[in-house]
């Protein structure tokens, strides 16, 4: 008989989350354990079932899901990370990866899709969906000719914020974030542009046209 494979699902929209839990446990070989509606609570879950796999969505107000690979690796958690996002752009996918997410698969994945990508993160194996693949490969080559570094979305926005004089309180009002989780962003960012401060960010950012 087959082992089930254990699955913490981690996504602050109800509704998708729902669908998420029921499709994987109607799929007959994942068992949820938990579910979570937040980055922090689903850390917490993960530490404490330790899953085989936790399917995390990507973009969430709290801790989204690059922080949550970040800190499962920071904490030596045995548990596969499988990202799920709406946002399929290349950078992102490769930002994943390298943070050490397991797998990365679209929202509009059908369900023996999604439930297919879960088994291969439970038996080891990297998960891009195909159609993402030749996008990764460019953003790899061009990862090595170029010296301009790839920002994230959220450091994007961060720095887009910057450069039309908004605070961080206003940044995080504008993207419904906290003002901590903008502070973590604006700090990435500066360390991938080479500055201390949020004038010199949007200084390098224009030369590197990055911003206009």
């Amino acid at each position: 008989m087959q082992q089930m494979i254990t699955v913490v699902v981690v996504d602050d929209h109800p509704f998708f989350r729902d669908g998420m839990v029921r499709g994987l446990t109607q799929s007959g070989r994942i068992r949820v354990v938990g579910d979570a509606g937040g980055g922090r609570d689903g850390l917490a879950m993960i530490a404490e079932l330790q899953p085989d796999v936790a399917v995390v969505d990507y973009q969430m107000p709290d801790l989204d899901g690059i922080h949550v690979v970040q800190a499962a690796a920071r904490d030596k958690l045995d548990t596969r990370i499988l990202l799920v996002s709406a946002i399929t752009d290349a950078p992102i996918v490769y930002a994943a990866l390298e943070a050490g997410a397991a797998g990365y698969i679209s929202k509009e994945a059908s369900r023996p899709e999604i439930v297919a990508a879960v088994a291969d993160v439970a038996a080891g194996r990297t998960v891009v969906p195909p159609a993402l693949a030749a996008g990764l490969v460019d953003e790899i080559r061009l990862r090595k000719t170029s010296d301009t570094p790839i920002l994230s979305e959220r450091e994007l926005q961060v720095l887009q914020g910057f450069a039309r004089g908004l605070s961080i309180p206003q940044i995080a009002d504008e993207l419904f974030l906290g003002a901590s989780t903008v502070k973590t962003h604006a700090a990435r960012l500066y360390e991938k542009l080479g500055v201390s401060d949020r004038a010199a960010a949007v200084a390098e950012g224009m030369r590197r046209k990055l911003v206009e």
